[in-house]
């Protein structure tokens, strides 16, 4: 069982275009905050979150592969071109 429970930083280094960085610091600004790896700390926890759910949405339907009916298939099919389209 693992008893370490608290947050331990760890520096890392990760290439950013100048772009990004510019935008990053001036968010941090208007936050009060001195740099931005508290943001990029919070994108990179809701992009997890995010790539869990899509994870287990992927798992969930397939595991009802070949269990929809013509008119469910269809309407699944529909709401995966929707949900593509606003990827793009």
């Amino acid at each position: 069982m693992c008893m370490h429970h608290r947050f331990d930083p760890m520096r890392t280094t990760v290439e950013l275009p100048d772009e990004i960085r510019a935008r990053l610091l001036e968010m941090a600004a208007r936050r009060g905050e001195r740099g931005f790896s508290g943001i990029v700390q919070e994108a990179l926890k809701r992009y997890l979150a995010e790539e869990e759910r899509r994870r287990e949405r992927a798992q969930a339907a397939r595991s009802v592969l070949g269990s929809l009916d013509e008119r469910e298939a269809e309407a699944l099919a529909d709401s995966v071109r929707r949900l593509r389209d606003r990827w793009r």
